[in-house]
């Protein structure tokens, strides 16, 4: 990752209000997928409901590129910034 995608990873975990889990799975599956590429792992169980949560957001990635990806997920860290204060 460049060193603004790691100041983008940074600066989620710098928000002081938590975003919600539709958000924070969606800048997960972003985030894998910049990295990763395509899920390749199986859905967690039924009682792993934040490892399902983060597996539905990657999965719901998939296919994207990984510079698409990269882009998305910059620009909803920013979305974030400015909705969150930090």
């Amino acid at each position: 990752l460049t060193d603004l995608e790691i100041d983008s990873a940074d600066a989620v975990r710098r928000l002081t209000v938590q975003p919600s889990y539709a958000e924070l799975a969606v800048i997960y599956g972003l985030y894998k997928q910049a990295t990763l590429g395509n899920i390749n792992t199986e859905r967690p169980g039924i009682f792993d409901f934040q490892g399902k949560s983060k597996w539905d957001g990657w999965k719901a990635q998939e296919g994207k590129s990984k510079e698409d990806a990269i882009k998305e997920y910059i620009a909803l860290v920013e979305e974030m910034k400015a909705k969150y204060p930090m």
